[in-house]
């Protein structure tokens, strides 16, 4: 993927993440923003309590996923890289 592609998806997947951030931070957790994929898939970490919350399969389909989708329609998919299922 051509640098300047993948720095304008970063941009736009991380205003995204800026949209969801305050609902997490509520709860004492975090996202963070690991990976752009070649395919244009997006690699999250979660942070703090969303490590082991039992919702953060839920958040990360119909939050973050939907989120980032909806904005970067480019995207097919977002996975967690500290256990959580990809989400399409």
């Amino acid at each position: 993927m051509d640098h300047q592609i993948k720095q304008d998806l970063t941009e736009r997947v991380e205003a995204a993440l800026q949209t969801i951030r305050p609902h997490l931070i509520v709860d004492g957790g975090n996202v963070e923003l690991v990976e752009i994929t070649e395919d244009k898939r997006v690699l999250i970490r979660w942070i703090g309590m969303c490590e082991t919350c039992s919702m953060s399969e839920m958040t990360l389909k119909a939050g973050i996923n939907e989120a980032i989708k909806s904005k970067v329609p480019e995207i097919i998919g977002v996975e967690a890289t500290n256990g959580i299922a990809f989400a399409r």
